[in-house]
């Protein structure tokens, strides 16, 4: 099943895995590193922000390390099983990415700060890959909370893309989409969280790394 054609292409939501109605594992309290809860709740005045750009260890270790991040998980979005395993998602079976759910002060930080790191963290013209990552886990995505950060996601793509193309890359690829109800956020396993982390896997594997090519950022006002 691993190998199946699912990898390098999405399941419809009748050929997708059952899922479970509730989760089949337990998630730590609490971030290996910042020391605040991951499933909340969180502070008032917060904003939560969901991206996929490969494989989510390295990619939720860049958003850790940036000012005005309150906390951040890993997870799986985008598909349709609910609850799903990693081994499910990794068999390409449920449809969902690898994603890392952001939660940032954004007095601190502005949501095109954010996806300025995003963008530049990964190759957004690569389909179901990353690197050598392969497999429609590894797509990217950006889930959206509020018209407003759609609205700057579709813009910084616009933007991005023009200097991508004047470098000699494709169109980008990734998704752009509301974190609906249709979307939901599940958490990934507790080895999966802050993996890592200097507490964890400090010299583990990272898939993750840019194109070289600086994103315009402030290109869309993301507030309101």
């Amino acid at each position: 099943m691993l190998f199946s054609r699912f990898k390098t292409q999405l399941p419809t939501p009748e050929e997708a895995l059952e899922g479970r109605p509730e989760p089949a594992f337990a998630v730590p309290e609490r971030h290996t590193v910042l020391g605040n809860p991951l499933l909340g709740p969180y502070p008032d005045g917060l904003e939560i922000a969901d991206f996929g750009l490969g494989c989510f260890w390295g990619a939720e270790r860049k958003f850790w390390q940036t000012e005005g991040v309150w906390t951040t998980l890993v997870g799986y979005q985008g598909g349709h099983t609910p609850n799903p395993t990693y081994e499910e998602v990794c068999s390409g079976h449920t449809g969902h990415t690898e994603a890392v759910r952001v939660v940032y002060d954004p007095a601190v930080v502005p949501y095109t700060s954010l996806l300025k790191l995003f963008w530049e963290s990964h190759d957004p013209t690569q389909g179901f890959r990353q690197g050598n990552d392969v497999g429609t886990q590894y797509r990217s995505a950006i889930y959206t909370h509020s018209p407003a950060q759609q609205k700057a996601a579709e813009a910084s793509r616009d933007a991005y893309r023009t200097v991508l193309h004047n470098s000699g890359y494709t169109n980008i690829t990734t998704e752009i989409l509301p974190a609906d109800n249709t979307r939901p956020f599940y958490p990934a396993e507790a080895y999966h969280q802050q993996y890592l982390s200097d507490a964890k896997n400090p010299g583990g594997y990272c898939g993750i790394g840019g194109t070289g090519v600086s994103c315009p950022v402030g290109v869309a006002k993301a507030d309101g």
